[in-house]
């Protein structure tokens, strides 16, 4: 864990043209210069010295402190009564954590799915069943403070204070969209401390190069700068023999954050601006086994075959600004101002294969998203002498989002919906300690939630035999609002120095929403929030002279209607409903040891769900293409006039969660040889596991995402403040699924190797 004391223009359009020069440059610079390695934690705050370097700080405290932000102060994890794990800068590179999505390796009950437009993060078995912009996360991530749609999920880590993955529903400080929990994302901050910094470079298998760096300026003793950047480049893991031989699934992204921090007094401003665009040349993806085209997938898993030409760009825009007042009796006031547009614009061959019209192919998305955020929240922080302390707020959120999906398959459909949602919260904690020893935690939440929006699917627009604009065959205009108190209640008992007993009951919601506005045509045109009850029980406590720290839990969960996309047979278009209520059980574990220079770290997560039983159309045993409403008793099918869904209705008899494995779990092992009193070399593994895992509810056996464990290695040699790592992920070249849209599969990443060199000044 992380180890310190304080923290601190159109789709085909390259970015090459843009960047190369000024990146190759900048890598070809820190490759002559290796140097070594410095995490963004260590560029941005005073840190402790890892074990084994001589800090006399480390022989009282070996493991160093977790410091975890989420409660707007900054806590030690082991006095924190939430289950979390937590990350440093100088930790991604060595548990080969780049982005979200390989958090899951090294974080228990943590999934990620690959669903295309979006990715499913759910912890416990909670978050996101759905592809539907009407939907909303269930796990909040924040980068920064700042609450981040799911339009946009490859943002890249870099020059990075601290990860938080926080487990279970956040009622109170995060609110609502956090039934399954909460990942925090902080970047490194600006400090007067003086002129520090870092560069990275690296080179790797599959064409990657890359650069990273990052530079802080104090430009008085009361202002500072921050200047940080990434650059990757890489080919892609596929070969396209289709007809344009596309380059879907490379990587081409470029990322830059400017902080400007003042503080004098008792007050403090810190702004933050940050951009991202990303190139990946579109969808990588091929036909399911047993679907409508999976006998038209051609060569390996790492052969595509398109008969379109494809793309993917993603950028986003955050900008941020945190204001702080400390006054004299040590009562903070803090606002937290942000706005950002994300925007996500891809042509997708949608069927993955060169199959003929004839049969349903040639099926094409033209996609487009945008939407834009603003949010501010304002708290009031009490200072944490005396037995009572406490912090209250406020939170206002506004997001507008723009839709455009044309499927270009004759006749085509062109969905467009515009929506807008408004979120308010009120929210207050208290912790007051009953004795020296027992503390009693009380938190409430008031949110309200607003969403309206207009739009239509449109059928057959410019084809011969519709009227010219197209045939409307869905309103998709509608409205929701809806409002719930969550919270949690606590008991937190230091047994002795270093060890905790907590308990609670906590209650998580995430907003309904809308389909469409009451009609013949739309009979459930809202959908109910979903809501869960948790229950947990855990310990952590601080082992063999605090050389070993453990954290456990057990956890009870009710969860009520879960929101899930169904076919529509009134207008054979998805809608979203609720579907279901399910108990989610389980139990989880991590350790940290330092012993001088051999560490070791790991988790495990075990989860028992049961949804109940639902009846729905099953959409993967469809044909292809818009098949129209349900066919009146007596007619036969005729689509895209009407279909007739009857033989396609299932019923189950309950089941797993979705995206719930029954076991998560993890490990890594250092140990760092001293060369000299200047010098070491440090070998690293870890391993991280996944259990199988469905992606639908039909529970058939394309819907279950098979089980997979991930080895990688890094070997780091450090010299002052010069470093050279080898690395290596996915090190057996394990093929295995990371993730379904409709009947196409998404493959996880094969062997990547690749050296780096960094310095820090």
């Amino acid at each position: 864990m992380v180890e310190y004391n304080k923290v601190v223009a159109g789709k085909r359009r390259s970015l090459a043209g843009r960047t190369r020069k000024l990146l190759l440059s900048a890598t070809m610079a820190a490759i002559v210069c290796p140097a070594a390695h410095v995490s963004a934690q260590e560029a941005g705050s005073a840190q402790q010295m890892p074990a084994g370097q001589g800090s006399s700080a480390d022989a009282a405290n070996p493991l160093g402190t977790i410091v975890v932000t989420a409660q707007r102060r900054n806590e030690n994890l082991q006095d924190v009564p939430i289950a979390a794990t937590v990350f440093g800068g100088a930790q991604l590179d060595s548990k080969a954590v780049d982005t979200v999505a390989d958090l899951q390796f090294s974080a228990p009950s943590l999934s990620i799915t690959d669903a295309g437009e979006t990715q499913s993060v759910n912890i416990r078995g909670i978050g996101i069943a759905a592809n539907s912009p009407n939907i909303s996360n269930g796990v909040a991530t924040y980068i920064d403070g700042l609450f981040q749609p799911p339009i946009v999920t490859g943002i890249p880590f870099y020059d990075i204070a601290s990860i938080e993955v926080l487990r279970g529903p956040q009622g109170t400080l995060v609110g609502n969209n956090s039934t399954g929990g909460a990942i925090f994302i902080n970047s490194a901050n600006p400090t007067t401390r003086g002129i520090e910094g870092y560069a990275k470079a690296g080179l790797g298998n599959y064409g990657l190069y890359e650069g990273e760096g990052a530079i802080n300026l104090p430009l008085t003793d009361t202002l500072a700068v921050r200047a940080a950047g990434t650059y990757r480049n890489r080919d892609s893991f596929y070969e396209d023999i289709g007809p344009f031989k596309n380059d879907a699934g490379k990587l081409e992204e470029i990322g830059a954050r400017l902080g400007a921090m003042f503080e004098t007094g008792g007050f403090s401003a810190l702004l933050k601006l940050q951009w991202h665009e990303q190139d990946t040349g579109g969808y990588a993806f091929r036909p399911a086994p047993n679907t409508n085209f999976g006998s038209f997938a051609q060569g390996d898993i790492r052969t595509l075959s398109y008969d379109t030409d494809v793309s993917k760009v993603e950028r986003a825009f955050l900008a941020s600004l945190e204001l702080r007042y400390e006054f004299a009796g040590g009562l903070t006031l803090r606002s937290l101002s942000g706005y950002q547009y994300k925007r996500n614009d891809f042509v997708s061959d949608a069927d993955a294969s060169q199959a003929p019209p004839a049969v349903g192919g040639g099926q094409v998305t033209d996609y487009f998203a945008g939407e834009r955020q603003y949010s501010q929240e304002i708290n009031l922080i009490s200072p944490t002498a005396g037995a009572f302390d406490w912090i209250i707020g406020g939170y206002y959120q506004r997001n507008d989002i723009i839709v455009n999906i044309d499927n270009l398959a004759a006749p085509g459909t062109y969905v467009t919906p515009r929506n807008n949602r408004d979120i308010i919260g009120v929210f207050a904690q208290g912790n007051y300690e009953l004795t020296d020893s027992l503390e009693f935690q009380l938190g409430a939440r008031y949110s309200h939630y607003k969403a309206s929006g207009t739009g239509t699917v449109v059928l057959g627009r410019g084809v011969p035999g519709f009227p010219p604009e197209g045939l409307v065959i869905a309103d998709l205009t509608g409205q929701h609002d809806d409002s719930m108190m969550t919270g949690k209640a606590a008991l937190n008992w230091t047994v002795a120095d270093g060890h905790l007993i907590y308990a609670f009951a906590a209650r998580g919601y995430k907003p309904g929403g809308f389909n469409c506005l009451p009609s013949p045509q739309c009979d459930r045109p809202e959908f109910a929030p979903e809501t869960v009850m948790n229950y947990e029980l855990g310990w952590k406590g601080a082992l063999a002279d605090r050389r070993i720290n453990v954290q456990l839990s057990a956890f009870y969960n009710d969860f009520s209607n879960l929101q899930f996309d169904v076919i529509e047979t009134a207008t054979g278009t998805t809608g979203v409903r609720n579907v279901g209520s399910a108990t989610i059980k389980g139990f989880e574990g991590q350790i940290q040891g330092r012993f001088g220079g051999f560490g070791f770290d790991a988790g495990f997560g075990y989860l028992d769900t049961e949804l109940s039983s639902l009846t729905f159309v099953n959409a993967r045993l469809l044909p292809p293409g818009q098949l129209g409403p349900q066919c009146a008793p007596g007619v036969a099918s005729n689509p895209p006039t009407c279909f007739d869904y009857d033989p396609f209705i299932i019923t189950t008899g309950g089941g797993d969660n979705l995206y719930s494995p029954e076991w998560t779990y993890n490990f890594g092992v250092e140990y760092e040889a001293l060369i000299s009193d200047r010098a070491s070399i440090t070998p690293r593994i870890n391993y991280g596991y996944q259990g199988s895992r469905y992606n639908y509810l039909a529970y058939g056996p394309g819907d279950l995402l098979e089980s997979r464990g991930l080895l990688s290695a890094l070997v780091t040699l450090r010299i002052d403040d010069w470093t050279i790592e080898a690395y290596a992920t996915n090190l057996t070249d394990k093929e295995y699924v990371v993730g379904r849209s409709g009947d196409n599969l998404f493959y996880g990443a094969p062997r990547q190797y690749g050296l780096r060199t960094s310095i820090r000044f």
